[in-house]
């Protein structure tokens, strides 16, 4: 009797380590829950993301309109100076020299156009009193035209001279700073030659450069985005100049985008500018839904509680999302893990 209750205690241990370790097989198989989307079709708004730089609209390359040595520069490179403001001097010892003789040539033609106006004034009287012939009032008339002619020359050159005696002081012609100076003290200079580089700062914009296959989103006009590193400003800018040729190394346009007035903007700032796409209605997948091998884009889609490879295209990405084909509204597809997954593999989708 003893014996038969130690075999059944035996039987009913066995079986019950038997159950255990069918138990812990049963859950060791248990699916893996994955996270999923339903697939649907969206109405997309991609952008495409420039940096560009900050410059003046108008940039001037300042010169003496006389010629003569430099004797002093009141700028720099990086000097911001205002409208009328003297940049650079020249010697003006010879030029001041002439302009003194000039007017001296001003006094003495006045001297004479006086002398020729007085005997005009008493040959007419004569003439008119039949003292006089009229072909020697003609004469006198002639000499006071000439006097005349000689006056208004000698005060042209006068006021040339003057000119050019101003034209030694170089000014700004519009607030702005210099970007380049390109003559020094002591050295002598011509007329025209470009002596130092003023850009204006009433009116700055970002050059962008735009590559070849996207240059025919950029039209004269158009509103885009503009966001300054440094200061985290967001401004709308206006495209208004579109290079009508590509650079010959970089392949790129130079685009220049008017901006509004921007508070602690400084000239050579980066700027992100971005430009918005409307983009017909798309199927729109996060990143991480894109199961990638060699060059084929796939994605695992859900069907039955089974993960099977589902081949899509990938048509354009936009941060952490892509855009793709191959897929129908309604489907599921897994979005994380997905190299976890094998072909076939049952899963549950936490519903």
């Amino acid at each position: 009797m003893k014996s038969l209750r130690r075999i059944l205690s035996a039987v009913l241990v066995a079986s019950l380590t038997v159950a255990g370790c069918a138990s812990d097989g049963v859950e060791q198989h248990k699916p893996p829950v994955v996270k999923v989307q339903r697939v649907g079709m969206t109405d997309g708004v991609s952008a495409e993301n420039y940096s560009g730089v900050v410059r003046g609209r108008y940039e001037s390359n300042l010169a003496f309109r006389v010629g003569g040595k430099i004797i002093s520069r009141d700028v720099q490179t990086g000097s911001r100076v205002r409208s009328g403001d003297v940049l650079m001097t020249l010697d003006a010892k010879d030029i001041a020299e002439q302009s003194r003789s000039a007017q001296a040539n001003v006094e003495s033609a006045r001297a004479q156009l006086q002398l020729a106006q007085s005997n005009l004034d008493r040959y007419t009287e004569l003439f008119n009193s039949e003292a006089i012939a009229a072909v020697v009032l003609d004469q006198y008339r002639t000499q006071y035209d000439a006097a005349r002619a000689a006056y208004d020359a000698a005060v042209a050159a006068a006021n040339q001279s003057q000119n050019a005696l101003d034209y030694t002081a170089l000014t700004a012609d519009a607030d702005g700073v210099i970007s380049n100076v390109a003559a020094e003290v002591g050295q002598v200079v011509a007329a025209g030659q470009t002596v130092l580089t003023l850009v204006q700062t009433a009116e700055l914009e970002v050059v962008v450069n735009i590559p070849e296959n996207k240059i025919t989103d950029m039209q004269i006009g158009r509103r885009v985005s503009i966001t300054f590193w440094a200061t985290g400003n967001t401004v709308t800018g206006t495209v208004r100049e579109i290079s009508p040729m590509a650079d010959a190394a970089s392949r790129t346009f130079a685009v220049k985008i008017s901006l509004p007035p921007v508070p602690d903007i400084q000239l050579g700032m980066t700027a992100g500018v971005s430009v918005n796409e409307s983009t017909p209605r798309a199927i729109v997948l996060p990143l991480s839904a894109i199961y990638q091998t060699g060059d084929a884009a796939q994605v695992w889609l859900v069907e039955n509680g089974k993960v099977s490879l589902r081949k899509v295209e990938v048509t354009a990405f936009d941060g952490n999302s892509v855009r793709v084909h191959g897929l129908t509204a309604g489907d599921v597809i897994v979005v994380a893990g997905v190299h976890k997954l094998r072909d076939g593999q049952e899963v549950r989708t936490g519903d």
